[in-house]
């Protein structure tokens, strides 16, 4: 579970719901016209920019806003290094027994011990990446419309909510209501497009880096194993995926 989104999302969530508390009444907050306007309007349009794959797929690649676990990329140097060293001493197939925790870099050893060319095993890996990197682009796009989507709802519902109060100004009780949806629709396109939309939008491309960086990781590692490099050479080279001060840590095994 990612706590950096859940709490900034309920956190932000919070500090408004306090506000309306405590400015009064919350049921003036609650508008049925412009819920729908917004929501199911912001929805829709957003439907129209994409397909319904690409739609749908978005909520699923969302989901890793708030729960995804990230390898850590020092261990894994470190695992790396350690199947470097025994594929150079013992050979390919004496990988075959070691427990590989990451998905990607289990999938590319086991490219190289049933042989695959460096073609081969570059060609696939590289799919794979390239794969991810669509899916969060995909996410992120669908993510972003709907941040520009919302507020313009929220604008739409407000000149129906003027025209309507326009409309009925020899009508004094006519006119809070619609003055309600003029100003609540722009309310929930603002809330809907700066508290949700845009920051998932923002860390589906953090996501996107992470994932991306322990990837070409991966990648690396296993076609350097695949070379027979000298586990010391392995090491300094995937170090340059870490930040600077973190780049000296630990001595690789020879």
């Amino acid at each position: 579970m990612d706590l950096a989104t859940l709490l900034g999302l309920v956190g932000a969530i919070g500090v408004v719901m306090a506000a309306i508390l405590t400015g009064g009444s919350a049921i003036v907050f609650f508008n049925i016209p412009s819920i729908l306007i917004v929501l199911w309007g912001t929805v829709l349009v957003v439907m129209v920019k994409f397909s319904l794959a690409q739609f749908f797929g978005a909520f699923r690649v969302a989901a890793r806003a708030f729960v995804f676990r990230l390898d850590d990329p020092e261990a894994l140097i470190a695992q790396i290094v350690e199947l470097s060293n025994i594929a150079r001493k013992e050979g390919m197939l004496a990988l075959e027994n070691q427990e590989i925790d990451n998905e990607f870099l289990d999938d590319g050893i086991k490219m190289l011990i049933d042989g695959n060319s460096r073609e081969v095993v570059s060609t696939v890996m590289h799919k794979d990446l390239q794969q991810t990197i669509e899916r969060h682009n995909w996410g992120m796009k669908v993510f972003s419309a709907t941040g520009d989507v919302a507020p313009a709802m929220g604008m739409i519902g407000t000149l129906i909510g003027l025209v309507q109060m326009l409309s009925s100004m020899d009508d004094p009780k006519a006119i809070g209501p619609a003055m309600a949806v003029a100003l609540l629709t722009t309310l929930y396109g603002a809330m809907l497009a700066n508290m949700v939309a845009l920051p998932i939008a923002d860390k589906l491309k953090l996501r996107k880096s992470e994932e991306g960086r322990i990837k070409a990781m991966c990648i690396d590692g296993v076609l350097a194993i695949q070379e027979g490099q000298n586990p010391r050479i392995v090491e300094s080279m995937l170090k340059a995926y870490l930040e600077p001060k973190k780049r000296n840590n630990g001595d690789g095994e020879e």
